[in-house]
């Protein structure tokens, strides 16, 4: 599968918003937003005027960084959300932050979305007492995600209970860092998605 192996920093300067990539270095001064908060490369200070489409394209690509995915496999999501009854770019949403990966995040077990999809994709993480290595796994009400036991006593998970057991979790999920495990209690709310995108510019690119 095809990864970014550049700076991950510049991705976030590109779109000029955190996309918390980098785990605590986001919730830090050495962030890359907040000493250049313009986009990287010789014309960064520029002043850019987007088109509408050019507006369109920057939310498609906002999000596709966000949640780590490539444009087949997001493409793929609208045509799921799509299909499905209701506002099109919230079922979107929704079905981003139902996978695995995002939902090992939100609960605290992965200091940033690219940490949790590499500990996922190692095995770390069972659903429901089975073991899931595929990050796009799609969660539902109910499963239960737990750290394996041969894989509890790694250090990076006692990091992360101690760095994000203050910082709590989202409403929609429920996490128990002295089991290492969490619950999903039901579907996110379109308002309890924090997440900086426009879904709807979503929705019209592809409607083109």
């Amino acid at each position: 599968m095809a990864r970014h192996t550049e700076s991950v920093c510049r991705l976030c300067r590109r779109e000029r918003v955190k996309l918390y990539l980098k785990g605590d270095r986001c919730y830090s001064d050495k962030c890359s937003v907040v000493k250049h908060g313009y986009p990287p490369g010789q014309h960064g200070q520029a002043r850019q005027k987007f088109s509408e489409y050019g507006q369109q394209l920057r939310e498609k690509q906002k999000a596709k960084r966000i949640y780590g995915i490539l444009e087949k496999q997001f493409r793929c999501y609208f045509k799921e959300a799509d299909r499905r009854r209701g506002i099109t770019g919230e079922i979107l949403l929704k079905l981003l932050e139902s996978r695995l990966d995002n939902v090992v995040y939100r609960l605290g077990l992965g200091r940033s979305r690219p940490e949790a999809r590499q500990l996922v994709n190692h095995g770390h993480f069972e659903v429901n007492g089975r073991k899931v290595d595929i990050p796009s796994y799609l969660t539902r009400s109910g499963d239960v995600i737990s750290v394996r036991e041969k894989s509890r006593k790694q250090p990076v998970f006692k990091h992360i209970t101690e760095a994000r057991d203050s910082q709590g979790t989202v409403d929609w999920l429920a996490v128990d860092f002295e089991k290492l495990e969490g619950k999903v209690l039901r579907a996110p709310q379109r308002e309890e998605i924090d997440v900086p995108l426009a879904e709807h510019l979503i929705v019209e690119l592809y409607s083109r």
